[in-house]
């Protein structure tokens, strides 16, 4: 980095000393230390722990094992994204002294979304190879990371609004698509897949709404506005942009080659889900974060969507 650079730098959190002492390793958010030791007793191998050997390819046409590949290849580069959130946030719970059970958890919420990108990764390898990244550029827009990392270590953005956008927000949409898969994937390996990331995903959501439950209390109301303003950001640039669902992405030929990918491998029960079944999941997970977030101060508007309307 040249001097020039290094002045126009806006600082981070990583510009300034840390203060690690005295260190407190105590409870303080007895729901969320729990969740940690939940997290560690309910570890999963995405190599052992799938029935991978269940995975019958002779029964899905070409065209649907290559639908296959690019849905899961898309849900790889997703949860990858994933993977710096957790250090960023550690850094930041560590750089601000707050509860030692945030640590704790994140720690092992690292491990869980990397397991999440790899199983995502061999389901497409064992459909005919993983994707390595988006067939049409602009697509890479709608699934490339929705900037947390750099909001987490920017000391101008509150915390408290990164966690409500990320966690009770994003990862809310994602645990309601990932249990609606559940329900739709016919094939045993894809349900499996599935299955396994949902059940992680219930302790990711329930961080966030115990922490947010314990710490919104104690915030201004100019605070609690910066909360709702991350999460309306959350909604509005990053789901309503195609980050979780492609149907959602603005009209253009990429976001129409992953919807038609999308449909066949739905129909072949591959895991992928199509606009009609997963709408009202959306919609429903929407309005369950207006209603769940309405006592924290915090009102979320009408959204518009061109394919859904007003909800």
């Amino acid at each position: 980095m040249s001097t020039e650079q290094a002045v126009l730098r806006e600082p981070t959190i990583l510009d300034q000393p840390e203060q690690r002492f005295p260190l407190d390793l105590d409870v303080r958010i007895p729901k969320i230390r729990k969740l940690f030791h939940a997290a560690t007793r309910n570890q999963w191998d995405p190599k052992t722990d799938i029935p991978w050997d269940k995975l019958d390819l002779t029964q899905y046409t070409d065209e649907q094992l290559q639908a296959g590949r690019e849905y899961w290849s898309r849900r790889a580069w997703a949860e990858y994204g994933a993977i710096s959130e957790s250090p960023a946030l550690l850094i930041r719970f560590c750089h601000h002294g707050l509860e030692p059970d945030l640590r704790f958890f994140f720690t092992i919420r690292s491990q869980e979304e990397s397991r999440h990108a790899e199983v995502c990764y061999l389901m497409a390898e064992k459909l005919g190879g993983y994707i390595a990244q988006p067939y049409v550029q602009k697509y890479q827009k709608s699934v490339s990371t929705h900037g947390v990392r750099r909001m987490t270590l920017d000391p101008s953005y509150s915390l408290e609004g990164v966690i409500a956008a990320l966690v009770c927000a994003a990862e809310e949409v994602a645990f309601d698509a990932f249990k609606h898969l559940v329900d739709v994937s016919r094939d045993p390996v894809a349900a499996a897949v599935t299955k396994a990331v949902m059940r992680d995903e219930v302790r990711h959501c329930a961080f966030g709404w115990d922490y947010l439950n314990y710490r919104m209390p104690q915030l201004t109301e100019a605070q609690v506005k910066d909360v709702e303003a991350a999460v309306i950001t959350m909604i509005e640039k990053v789901e309503m942009n195609g980050y979780h669902s492609p149907w959602l992405a603005p009209e253009e030929p990429a976001s129409e080659a992953e919807v038609r990918a999308d449909r066949i491998a739905w129909e072949a029960g591959l895991g992928a889900t199509v606009e009609e079944l997963e709408k009202p999941v959306f919609v429903a997970t929407i309005q369950r974060l207006r209603r769940k977030m309405a006592p924290w101060g915090v009102t979320l508007p009408t959204f518009h969507h061109p394919k859904i309307g007003d909800f």
